[in-house]
């Protein structure tokens, strides 16, 4: 996020010789696309997405649902919104000199440590490994901050300073919260997601930054993008396993098929509209961003789930083929719900306004179709592509 006081016209450098002073970049900068360190950043870090996916599906697959999701859910908020916090300084403030990309190389290697630590996490409820991964990533943005604080002027000074004391102060909670029994833990972690959230409320309460529409758009769509494919990747490896130990191919393939058109149909759905010209406001952008855990979430949760439901198919899992069924329809109607909450509402009139809704409460339905479920999730999610652009042509 970049401040509207001080927005620089200049196009994005190339050249990583010079340490250049970190001002504003403009909201209004014509072709502003992701950079290749964006995405290998965005790379990176689904790698933690993929072993949070895989811990989630051990333990949903063995029947742990509450500390599967309670761990997934924590875990994933880590991930996430310590790549939201770096999409959106990078949108105001990437200069790409030499210590911009240090930095967020120390972001990567924060969210490697993460990964690392997550099936402790998992099995143990071991916060350190996680914990230190996560605080590096934090304090490395800390750095980002302070470089814009010194770039700029007046208030839009105030709202960077606000920004690296806000962060810095949850970090030193994280590191506290890890010398309390978890009695304490219980309570102390919600509270400091809370207030990680309430950072960027507090510090743009005065100013709005400057960040770029069609950037973090983009941005956003792109990390759709790879969590989408390491869904399938975890659904295809999970499929070959099997294979290799089974035979049970007529109850693996609608499985495997009815992911796929799940998969195909979430990219579909996503992609429907552009919605950058929805991003006008902070309160717009900040709804529309934080909205977007329960994206990113839901469609790696898809993934864990059609694990699960090959699991099950090839009897390997500890719980009955309508709960293995419910691991990959719940995810995929909390993401159809979402999507359509975040993007589909704001550009959709008449019937095309209730599909997504419509389609989220028939793929809960197919819940109770037991092993063919995932098969009529993936249908349904395809008929629902099918009418939605029937529509669309309607309305053009």
């Amino acid at each position: 996020m970049t401040s509207d006081s001080a927005a620089s016209p200049h196009p994005h450098h190339t050249d990583p010789r010079a340490v250049r002073r970190m001002v504003p970049r403009s909201r209004d900068e014509p072709h502003r696309v992701a950079t290749p360190l964006e995405l290998f950043f965005d790379l990176c870090f689904v790698v933690a997405v993929g072993q949070a996916g895989r811990e989630l599906a051990h333990d949903l697959a063995a029947g742990h649902w509450g500390d599967g999701l309670t761990g997934y859910l924590f875990a994933f908020f880590a991930i996430w919104w310590a790549w939201m916090n770096f999409t959106w300084f990078a949108s105001a403030y990437d200069c790409d000199d030499v210590p911009y990309r240090i930095t967020t190389l120390v972001q990567i290697a924060g969210v490697l440590i993460l990964a690392a630590g997550v099936p402790r996490m998992f099995a143990d409820q071991d916060l350190v490994l996680s914990v230190v991964g996560y605080v590096v990533m934090r304090l490395a943005m800390v750095t980002q901050w302070l470089r814009a604080a010194a770039g700029e002027e007046g208030p839009a000074r105030g709202v960077a300073l606000r920004y690296a004391a806000g962060i810095t102060l949850c970090q030193i909670a994280w590191v506290v919260v890890l010398v309390l029994p978890d009695g304490a833990r219980a309570v102390l972690i919600p509270l400091g997601i809370v207030a990680e959230l309430s950072v960027p409320v507090l510090a743009e309460l005065r100013l709005r930054t400057t960040w770029h529409p069609h950037h973090i758009a983009e941005r956003y769509g792109l990390f759709t993008l790879i969590v989408l494919g390491e869904t399938v990747a975890a659904a295809t490896i999970a499929v070959q396993s099997a294979v290799d130990e089974h035979e049970g191919l007529s109850r693996l393939l609608p499985v495997a098929g009815g992911g796929l058109l799940i998969c195909f149909s979430a990219w579909w759905i996503y992609f429907a509209r552009p919605v950058h010209e929805h991003l006008r406001s902070n309160r717009q952008a900040f709804l529309w961003g934080y909205g977007h855990y329960l994206v990113f979430g839901a469609a790696a949760a898809i993934g864990a789930g059609l694990e699960v439901a090959v699991e099950s198919a090839v009897h390997k899992a500890h719980i009955s083929e309508t709960a293995a069924t419910a691991t990959v329809t719940v995810p995929t109607a909390l993401y159809l719900i979402t999507v359509w909450l975040l993007h589909s509402r704001h550009v959709k009139t008449g019937a095309a306004q209730v599909l997504l809704p419509v389609a989220s409460v028939a793929v809960l339905a197919c819940t109770a179709a037991g092993w063919a479920g995932v098969l009529a999730a993936g249908l349904v999610s395809a008929v629902t592509v099918g009418v939605g652009v029937v529509l669309h042509a309607r309305e053009g």
